[in-house]
C-alpha cells in the first residue's frame, strides 16, 4: 500500500487511490466539478490541480488523474497551484449568467462553493456572453444550458453509467452542448439523477423548482418504499408537505443514486384526495369519535359472534411496527391470525424466499455489481425494481455476464442474452443451464442429496433449435464464471421456481463457485410481512369465511385489497355481506368508500418507520415533519388563515401501530414514542429472526441483517420438474401474466402527478408470430375475453417474448381485476380485433 505525504501529513491508502480521494481521507476537500466517485476520473475541469513537490510527478498536476504512489509529497496550498486554480475558476465564470437569485441550484452549488472558496468574485472579460438554447427534457429536470461549465458528468453519467444515450454532448470547444438531438422527454429512468449530479444548475428538479432553498427545508434521511430495494433518500419537506427527494449515499444498498418512480413517488403523501378525517358510517367526526366507534362496533359484534369473526389484513407498504402491533392485536383480542398478502401463491412464494436466503447466500445490491455474471429468472428488473437493473449494468461494465429467463419482453440498459421461455418452462431452462455450469468433478464429494439433484437436472438439448447455440454459448461462459448470482422474482413465477433457484445457488456452491442469492419481493416491507405470516391462514380463506357468513369483521390497515386483488367482483360481494369494515390507510380507495368505520394514519414522512428490504436488510426511516394539510392546499395559493392555535391544521392522522394500540387497549392514550417501543418488544420475544433488533432510533445508517433462513426448509427437492407436463396440458392456449409496469402500475407512486406525465399507454404485449396466426399488427384494438368480463386495449407487437403468452399490465388505468384466478389462460379466438 503507497505511503504518501498531503499538506505535510501522511497517510497510506490502497493502491490504485487516486491523490484526491487521498486527500478527502485526510478530511482535505480539493476542488473538483467533473470528478465523482461513482464515476471516475476524467480530468475535464482542471479545477483539482495541487503541487507535487517530490515522488514520480512533479509541479502542477491533476489530482484526480494520478495515482497514490510511495514517496510522493503533496501541496494543496501551495501558491502556484491556487493561482492555477484560481485561474480555472475565472474561465469557467466567464459565460456564466450569474442568475444565482433565481437559481434552484443556489445554496447548494458546487460552483458557487469553489467560486467564493477561489477568492473569485470580479469579472474582467467585458466581451459578450456565450449563450445557449434551453430545451424541454421532460417534467423531471429543466434544462439551463447557459449555467454549464463543460464538465462532463451529466453525459458521463447518462451514457457510460446508466446506459441510456438520448442525451449527450454535441458541437465542440466553447460551443459544446449537452442535451438531446431535440426536444423530449429524456427515455432513461434514472433522470432526475441529472439534477443531484450536475455541479451548478444546468439540471434542477422541475416539480420542485422555486418552492425553496435547501436551508429553507426540513430535511431528513428516509428510505424509498415503492419497491423492495430500500434505496436511501434524502426527504425535504416544507409548508407541511415533502417537496423533494434526493438520493442520500449507501455503501450496501444504492450508491449515490434512485431511480425516479422512487424520487417522484411521494406525492401520494400530500395529495388532495388523501382522506384526513376519520370518518363513521361516512359521517366526518373527530379522531377520538373514530377511535371509541370502531371500539364500541368491535364490542357489539364480538358480543354476538365468535372470536374467530374478525379477519385482519395487515400490509406489505406498512413498516415493521405496523405490521407488528396487528398481530399483537389479533393475538390479545384472541382473533385468527393477519394476513398481510391479498395473493396467496404470492404469499407463499414470498415466504419461500424469505426462508431460503441464509446468511452465506444473501447478497446485497452493491455486491451484485460485482459479480461476473447474472441469471435473471422470471424477473424485470426496469419495470419491478429499476435500481436492479441500474446494479446489473454496473456489472457488465466490468465484464460480468448476464442472462435472463423470462417469457416478457425485457429491456436493459446493458448488454444482456434473453432466453423467452415460458413461465412452465423456466425451471428446466434453468436447471439445465445450471447443470451445465458446473464441473460433475467438481461435486463428486458433495452429499448425496446435491449429487441426486445433479443428476436429476435436464441436458442442454432440452432447449428448442432456436435457443440451443445461445444455450450452449451461455453454458461455457457460466462455467468459467466464479462469482455467479441468481436474481429470482416472485411476482408472476410458479411457487415452484423460487425453491429451485435458491437449490441451484447451492448446488454451485457445492461446485467452489461463489455463488448468491438475489429475490426480488413485490413490495417495500414484503420481508418483514412473510416473517409474520402464518402459513395457515391467508386472504383467501378470509375471503371465503366473509362470503359463506362465517367471518363478519374485518380490519384492514394500510391495504386496499380492491387495487391489488385480481378478483373484483368477487371481492366487492363479499364485502358487502360484512357487519364491520375498518380501514385504516393514508390513501384514498374503493375500501375507504365502502368502510363503516374510517382512521386516517400517517405516512412515512409523519412517523418514520422500520423497514426490512429484500435482502432482509433492516433499516429505519426518520420522520421528516410533523404532519398536518399543506399550506397549498389550506390557503389555495394565497395568505393561510390567520388563525392561531396549538394544534396543527389536519394533523388528525396518527401512526397505525398507534390507533391498533388504543383499539386493543381500550382507551390507552400513549403518545406515538412509547406505543411504537410495544410491537418493537413483542417481535423481539416472539420472532427469533429479529430478537437482537434495536429501538427504533438504534439502528445505524447501514442497517441490520436479519438471518431469516430455516433449516428445516427441504432443500433440493424435485417438485418443478412437473411444471413442464402441466405447461404440456395448456396445449395452444395463451397464458394471461399480469406484469409491472415503471410507471403506472405500483400503487404509491400511481398518485404522483409527475410520473403520470411518463406513464405509458398500457397496452397488451404479443409475440409476432402468434399475433400473425390471428392477423393483429402493432396498435390494433383488441378485445380480450376474461372471466368477468372484456377488456378492451391496444396491441404492442414484440420478437423478444415467448410465444404462447400475453402481457396484460396492472395498470390503474386497465380494468385487469377480471380475471378470477392464476394462471389465467385464454384461446385464440378469445383475443379478438375491434372494429374501427
Amino acid at each position: 500500500m503507497p505511503k504518501l505525504v498531503i499538506d505535510e501529513r501522511e497517510i497510506e491508502v490502497p493502491e490504485g487511490t487516486k491523490v484526491i480521494e487521498a486527500a478527502e481521507q485526510l478530511g482535505i476537500m480539493i476542488p473538483r466539478f467533473c470528478y465523482h466517485p461513482a464515476l471516475g476520473s476524467v480530468g475535464a475541469c482542471r479545477v483539482c490541480a495541487v503541487k507535487f513537490l517530490e515522488g514520480p510527478f512533479k509541479g502542477v498536476q491533476m489530482s484526480c488523474m494520478i495515482d497514490a504512489k510511495d514517496d510522493m509529497v503533496v501541496s494543496t496550498t501551495d501558491e502556484e497551484a491556487v493561482e492555477f486554480r484560481k485561474y480555472v475558476i475565472e474561465w469557467l465564470m466567464l459565460h456564466h449568467p450569474h442568475d444565482c437569485p433565481v437559481c434552484d441550484e443556489g445554496g447548494h452549488c458546487l460552483l458557487q462553493d469553489m467560486t467564493v472558496s477561489g477568492g473569485h468574485g470580479v469579472r474582467r472579460y467585458l466581451g459578450l456572453k456565450r449563450t445557449y438554447r434551453d430545451q424541454y427534457l421532460g417534467p423531471l429536470v429543466q434544462h439551463e444550458m447557459n449555467r454549464c461549465i463543460h464538465c462532463y458528468r451529466c453525459t458521463r453519467f447518462y451514457q457510460e453509467f446508466a446506459g441510456y444515450f438520448d442525451l449527450g454532448v454535441m458541437q465542440i470547444a466553447n460551443h459544446t452542448y449537452f442535451g438531446r438531438f431535440k426536444d423530449g422527454i429524456l427515455e432513461s429512468p434514472f433522470t432526475g439523477n441529472l439534477s443531484d449530479i450536475c455541479p451548478t444548475g444546468v439540471y434542477t428538479d422541475k416539480p420542485s423548482r422555486f418552492f425553496g432553498r435547501r436551508w429553507d427545508y426540513q430535511r431528513s434521511p428516509s428510505l424509498c418504499i415503492n419497491c423492495s430495494l430500500g434505496c436511501h433518500i434524502t426527504a425535504s419537506a416544507r409548508y407541511r408537505e415533502v417537496v423533494r427527494q434526493e438520493a442520500r449515499y449507501s455503501e450496501a444498498v444504492n450508491g449515490y443514486f434512485i431511480c425516479d418512480r422512487g424520487r417522484h413517488g411521494f406525492h401520494y403523501a400530500k395529495s388532495e384526495t388523501r382522506p384526513g378525517k376519520a370518518l363513521v358510517d361516512g359521517r366526518e367526526v373527530t379522531t377520538e369519535e373514530g377511535i371509541r366507534a370502531a371500539r364500541e362496533k368491535l364490542a357489539e359484534l364480538m358480543s354476538r359472534i365468535e372470536s374467530d369473526g374478525v379477519a385482519c389484513l395487515g400490509s406489505a407498504r406498512s413498516s415493521l411496527e405496523n405490521q407488528a402491533m396487528l398481530k399483537q392485536l389479533c393475538q390479545k383480542m384472541g382473533w385468527q391470525d393477519p394476513s398481510y398478502f391479498v395473493d396467496e401463491s404470492l404469499a407463499k412464494k414470498v415466504k419461500t424466499a424469505v426462508t431460503r436466503l441464509e446468511p452465506e447466500l444473501t447478497v446485497s445490491l452493491r455486491d451484485l455489481e460485482g459479480s461476473d455474471a447474472i441469471i435473471v429468472v422470471g424477473a424485470d428488473p426496469i419495470n419491478e425494481a429499476p435500481m436492479l437493473a441500474l446494479a446489473m449494468r454496473q456489472a457488465q461494465r466490468k465484464g460480468g455476464k448476464i442472462v435472463v429467463l423470462d417469457p416478457r419482453p425485457i429491456s436493459l440498459p446493458c448488454d444482456y442474452t434473453h432466453l423467452p421461455v415460458k413461465l412452465d418452462e423456466i425451471n428446466l431452462y434453468l436447471g439445465a443451464l445450471i447443470k451445465a455450469a458446473v464441473d460433475p468433478e467438481a461435486i463428486t464429494d458433495a452429499e448425496k442429496d446435491v449429487a441426486r439433484f445433479y443428476r436429476e437436472a435436464p441436458m442442454l438439448e432440452i432447449f428448442v433449435d432456436s435457443l440451443q447455440k445461445k444455450a450452449s454459448s451461455l453454458a461455457q461462459e457460466l462455467r468459467a464464471s466464479q462469482r455467479v448470482v441468481i436474481v429470482c422474482g416472485t411476482q408472476v413465477v410458479r411457487e415452484t421456481t423460487v425453491v429451485l433457484a435458491g437449490d441451484c445457488v447451492s448446488l454451485l456452491r457445492a461446485a467452489k463457485k461463489q455463488a448468491g442469492l438475489f429475490y426480488l419481493l413485490p413490495q417495500a416491507n414484503a420481508f418483514g410481512a412473510s416473517l409474520l405470516t402464518n402459513k395457515e391462514f391467508s386472504f383467501l380463506n378470509t375471503l371465503e369465511g366473509m362470503e359463506n357468513g362465517s367471518i363478519k369483521g374485518l380490519i384492514l390497515v394500510e391495504n386496499d385489497p380492491f387495487y391489488s386483488f385480481h378478483h373484483r367482483q368477487r371481492l366487492d360481494l363479499a364485502i358487502e355481506k360484512l357487519d364491520l369494515l375498518i380501514v385504516l390507510d393514508y390513501l384514498e380507495s374503493p375500501a375507504v368508500r365502502k368502510a363503516h368505520v374510517f382512521l386516517p394514519t400517517s405516512t412515512l414522512y409523519e412517523t418514520g418507520g422500520i423497514y426490512i428490504n429484500q435482502e432482509g436488510r433492516a433499516q429505519a426511516a426518520t420522520k421528516t415533519y410533523l404532519g398536518g394539510i399543506s399550506i397549498a392546499q389550506i390557503s389555495g395559493g394565497n395568505h393561510p388563515p390567520r388563525i392561531y392555535g396549538s394544534e396543527i391544521p389536519g394533523g388528525e392522522a396518527r401512526a397505525a401501530f398507534q390507533f391498533l394500540d388504543q383499539i386493543g387497549d381500550g382507551g390507552s392514550d400513549e403518545d406515538e414514542t412509547a406505543s411504537r417501543q410495544n410491537p418493537l418488544r413483542w417481535l423481539s420475544a416472539n420472532l427469533p429472526a429479529l430478537a437482537k433488533i434495536p429501538p427504533f432510533g438504534e439502528l445505524t445508517e447501514a442497517g441490520m441483517l436479519i438471518n431469516s433462513s430455516d433449516e428445516g426448509t427441504g432443500q433440493f427437492s424435485l417438485d418443478w420438474k412437473e411444471e413442464k407436463d402441466k405447461g404440456d396440458m395448456t396445449g395452444d392456449l395463451l397464458e394471461v401474466i399480469l406484469t409491472d409496469l415503471t410507471f403506472g402500475t405500483e400503487e404509491l407512486s400511481s398518485f404522483s402527478p409527475p410520473l403520470r406525465k411518463l406513464e405509458r399507454k398500457p397496452c397488451l404485449f404479443m409475440q409476432v408470430n402468434d399475433a400473425a396466426k390471428m392477423g393483429l399488427s402493432s396498435e390494433d384494438r383488441v378485445r380480450i375475453k376474461l372471466d368477468e368480463g372484456d377488456v378492451e386495449v391496444d396491441v404492442r407487437l414484440e420478437e423478444n417474448m415467448a410465444p404462447g403468452v400475453v402481457i396484460l399490465p396492472r395498470h390503474r388505468l386497465l380494468e385487469w381485476q377480471k380475471v378470477k384466478r392464476l394462471p389465467k389462460f385464454v384461446r385464440f379466438e378469445e383475443i379478438e380485433k375491434v372494429s374501427d
